[in-house]
């Protein structure tokens, strides 16, 4: 619990708008240790999936640095990103994304498929990261006929089916009810203490944030320390 996962030094994201340059995030330092869980809040529009999305490699700072184990994530090839994204960092999004011609094990599975790993060791541990939601039983249903909440974890369960070593999470919650939701916040919490898996999830969900290590707030392009 000691060693750092991830680092950011100064990050900050600027865009060109119509008229003017518009600041996203201003002076982001930040340092998460690999096994901690951490909640990002913040208004809409303060910047939290952009800065979600960097940490990811799906998107590069303006200006400042970005190091997961180690190495600058903005001076990678986008194949080198492509190959951290699918091995070492895994992504829950709001949406879930899942594809409806497919089982939800063969959608969890999809991104061993993608990484070359034999069909039988990519179902194995699809079937794994299933039973880790509690969706054993929903292994073999075509994605169309599960409810809002298990088509949430099981993208949860295909997020960690390569057992990532950081989890970041976008609004998990966003499209789900309050009960919904709660399942979903605990499935995400169990995957950070029973595995130590290090989790960063962005939400506007107060319940969700609690069940969290660390809370922050985004506000004004920088991160502060939040009750």
């Amino acid at each position: 619990m000691n060693d750092a996962l991830m680092e950011l030094s100064g990050v900050c994201k600027q865009y060109q708008g119509p008229s003017e340059r518009v600041d996203v995030l201003a002076n982001v330092n930040l340092t998460i240790l690999a096994g901690e869980s951490l909640a990002i809040m913040g208004s809409s529009g303060s910047g939290k999936t952009t800065l979600l999305h960097m940490m990811g490699a799906l998107d590069v700072p303006t200006t400042g640095k970005i190091f997961f184990l180690g190495k600058d994530l903005s001076a990678l090839q986008q194949t080198q990103a492509a190959k951290i994204r699918n091995k070492d960092i895994g992504f829950v999004f709001q949406f879930h994304h899942l594809l409806p011609e497919f089982t939800t094990l063969e959608n969890v599975a999809m991104p061993g498929f993608i990484s070359g790993m034999g069909r039988s060791m990519a179902l194995a541990r699809a079937s794994e990261a299933l039973s880790l939601v509690g969706l054993d039983e929903r292994a073999e249903h075509r994605v169309t006929t599960l409810s809002g909440g298990e088509r949430q974890r099981a993208a949860i369960a295909r997020a960690v089916v390569m057992r990532p070593k950081l989890l970041l999470a976008d609004e998990p919650t966003g499209n789900l009810d309050e009960h919904t939701g709660s399942r979903v916040g605990e499935a995400l919490s169990r995957l950070n203490t029973e595995l130590g898996m290090t989790l960063v999830v962005v939400t506007h969900n107060h319940s969700l944030a609690a069940l969290m290590g660390r809370r922050l707030e985004l506000h004004g392009g920088e991160l502060y320390a939040r009750a």
